[in-house]
């Protein structure tokens, strides 16, 4: 009778364990997703600046490094793919390792691990952080002259880009220029 119990109590308290892990998993897709959508908005503005900079713009080529952008919706873009995956953000910074530009997100679950045999359970949210950065995939000489074609060479895909007869369809897709992905 004893031995029942005891393996009463065992399985209780794996099922609280698996609520807190489960919450857990599903504050830290809330947050890569967050810092992902932050950062896929910056790459959409990258874009939008280099369209408008080729051929405008002797410093059009910074763009191709991640340069320039101001990062205006993408902390409204991060709350928006939060509050979708139903958590919210607690913090939002912009971030940096060095190289690549990016987000650091940190958010909490609207919802709570449950009731359990542990006390306390039923009120405690789950909280995650998430980092995403955007990575210039391109090679490129820069020419002497920022009126020369310059041929980029984005992971293998050659494109070549004219400021001086320049047409909005020749810019590939923006994954092809840059990448989104998790840092952290």
């Amino acid at each position: 009778m004893w031995m029942t119990g005891i393996l009463l109590f065992v399985a209780f308290a794996f099922f609280a364990f698996a609520q807190a892990a489960s919450a857990r998993n599903g504050a830290q897709s809330a947050a890569d997703a967050a810092a992902l959508a932050a950062a896929q908005d910056s790459r959409d503005e990258l874009m939008e600046g280099l369209e408008a900079a080729i051929g405008q713009d002797d410093n059009w080529l910074d763009w191709l490094y991640a340069e320039g952008f101001d990062g205006a919706g993408a902390a409204a873009a991060a709350d928006q793919l939060a509050a979708e995956n139903d958590a919210t953000v607690r913090d939002f910074q912009p971030w940096s390792d060095g190289d690549y530009p990016g987000y650091r997100v940190e958010i909490e679950t609207n919802y709570t691990v449950g009731d359990s045999i542990i006390p306390g359970t039923e009120s405690q949210t789950a909280r995650a952080h998430a980092t995403a950065v955007i990575q210039p995939r391109c090679d490129f000489d820069v020419p002497d002259d920022p009126k020369d074609v310059v041929e980029l060479d984005c992971d293998g895909d050659l494109v070549d880009i004219d400021p001086e007869d320049f047409d909005l369809d020749d810019l590939p897709d923006a994954s092809v220029l840059f990448s989104v992905h998790l840092a952290e």
